[in-house]
């Protein structure tokens, strides 16, 4: 059994993905065998500091020898180890890239918010897509937000905003990449008239899940308000201890649903598609396209 790894590291959560790599009537594709998430909170150091603290610094490391006994266990013959906002931003990056090589025996790589764009894109969610309609694709992580405008199943513009919810949460999102976030998206789907929307990273995975909506419906804009209402109307530990959400997942998912629900309303958007896939998806398709294809 051929198997693939996928290391995101989040400004939020550090996460692992193992993959089963499948073969059907000529195609590669693949099954998740193996998850593995730990809600580290890189983006804390990093946009507060600029530099990520030696305890996290250690975690990190830690976090990166368990990744790689476990890649070892399953047998894995190809990964990417990816990093993202939290990383760009701390002045140490490349210090702990190094770290993480001399113990863990793993190459990171810290990547810019146009390659992970690009890496999500390898989801090729615009294979599901309407030909006949426009798309723009919002990616909300921790430290920024990703977005592309897809026209007849093609990416014609994409830009990263430092933007991103534990940004938010550590009031470190500045009013002029709002501003700015706002004039590229308006100038970019004027032409464009009944965008859809497509939806992808943790919160909103979560966010379509509590809405109970049928998988494969879209999320509407007024379900994804009257949720966003429901959960801002309970404290923290109100979300945590009545409504059942992981204490990481709690405080993050408020400023991600400000994040969706700002960018429908500048747009009018009424439906986002909810795909579930994320980076590590977007990774483990990359490494068939280069390894297999």
């Amino acid at each position: 059994m051929l198997r693939y790894a996928a290391i995101d590291i989040g400004s939020n959560a550090v996460r692992l993905m193992i993959a089963d790599i499948t073969h059907d009537e000529g195609e590669y594709g693949y099954k998740k065998n193996t998850l593995v998430r730990v809600p580290l909170r890189l983006g804390d150091d990093a946009f507060l500091d600029h530099n990520i603290s030696v305890r996290k610094a250690n975690d990190l490391v830690k976090t990166m020898v368990a990744f790689k006994n476990l890649m070892d266990v399953y047998q894995v013959s190809a990964y990417l180890a990816c990093a993202t906002s939290a990383m760009r931003e701390a002045r140490n990056g490349a210090e702990l890239i190094a770290r993480v090589k001399a113990e863990a025996g793993l190459d990171l790589e810290i990547i810019h918010g146009q390659r992970e764009a690009n890496i999500i894109y390898h989801n090729h969610i615009e294979d599901n897509l309407d030909i006949h309609k426009s798309y723009l694709y919002i990616d909300v992580g921790g430290g920024s937000t990703e977005l592309s405008v897809f026209v007849n199943k093609v990416p014609v513009a994409s830009h990263s905003f430092d933007i991103g919810t534990i940004r938010i949460l550590d009031n470190q999102d500045k009013e002029e990449t709002w501003e700015e976030m706002r004039a590229w998206i308006k100038e970019q789907t004027k032409d464009h008239k009944n965008l859809m929307g497509i939806g992808t990273g943790g919160n909103i995975n979560k966010l379509f899940k509590l809405s109970k909506e049928k998988e494969g419906t879209p999320l509407s804009f007024l379900k994804l308000k009257s949720l966003y209402n429901h959960l801002n109307s309970h404290s923290l530990k109100e979300r945590i201890q009545v409504l059942g959400l992981n204490p990481d997942r709690a405080d993050v998912i408020i400023p991600a649903a400000e994040i969706f629900i700002t960018i429908m309303k500048w747009t009018g958007i009424k439906q986002l598609h909810v795909p579930r896939v994320g980076l590590a998806d977007g990774i483990i398709n990359l490494l068939i396209e280069e390894n297999l294809d």
